[in-house]
């Protein structure tokens, strides 16, 4: 479990196949700030990116611990084929604060950056998100991009999804890998937790008018 609230920015250094066939997953080596493992122990759940993953090794001293992603997690995340810098987040304990809003590590799908463009002193990102998607976005609701827990500002419906903008501020571009996307960027979408739990109930017709 996950807040959306960035401790740290790293980059994937490595990229070793764990096959040959398009079955095979890949094994990460990610290179990670100093002294962010101080507190990490092998089998601790790290998020990239928004996507949860195991650590199968780790080296404080070379500041890079590993995972191993499946061919079923790469085909539904973005940015985790590749080197480049990705969002980390360890997970949360029972003990610490709610910062964000809950975050499972699951990404639901994979949205596209349409406009990313500097207005004042913070930012406007606008995403398409995917028709699946569109029912759990709402005005003011929770979505977490690539790892980070942000607030939708506006949702426009169109006909194969929707479009939602979302205010960055400064804090925020600065302290995570954000910055660095552009529009045709694609990320990691995860949908509120609440959102997905009530979507459920009502297609499945548990909520019921009271009789009286």
């Amino acid at each position: 479990m996950f807040t959306g609230i960035i401790t740290g920015v790293g980059r994937i250094v490595a990229i070793h196949d764990l096959g040959r066939s398009l079955h095979h997953g890949k094994r990460l080596t990610i290179e990670a700030p100093a002294g962010y493992l101080d507190d990490v122990g092998l089998g601790d759940s790290i998020a990239l990116n928004g996507a949860c993953m195991t650590v199968t090794t780790f080296s404080p001293e070379s500041r890079q611990f590993t995972i191993d992603i499946s061919a079923e997690s790469l085909n539904k995340t973005s940015g985790l084929d590749q080197q480049g810098t990705v969002n980390l987040e360890k997970a949360l304990r029972a003990n610490d604060r709610l910062g964000g809003h809950i975050v499972s590590g699951h990404v639901d799908g994979v949205g596209q950056i349409s406009h990313f463009e500097q207005i004042g002193e913070s930012w406007e990102l606008r995403i398409l998100a995917t028709l699946a998607l569109a029912k759990y976005l709402a005005y003011k609701g929770s979505i977490t991009v690539n790892g980070v827990s942000l607030t939708v500002n506006k949702v426009a419906d169109l006909a194969n999804g929707c479009e939602i903008s979302i205010n960055l501020i400064p804090h925020t571009v600065d302290n995570t890998a954000l910055g660095s996307l552009q529009a045709g960027s694609r990320v990691n979408l995860e949908i509120d937790t609440v959102a997905r739990y009530v979507e459920r109930m009502l297609s499945a017709g548990l909520i019921q008018k009271d009789p009286a």
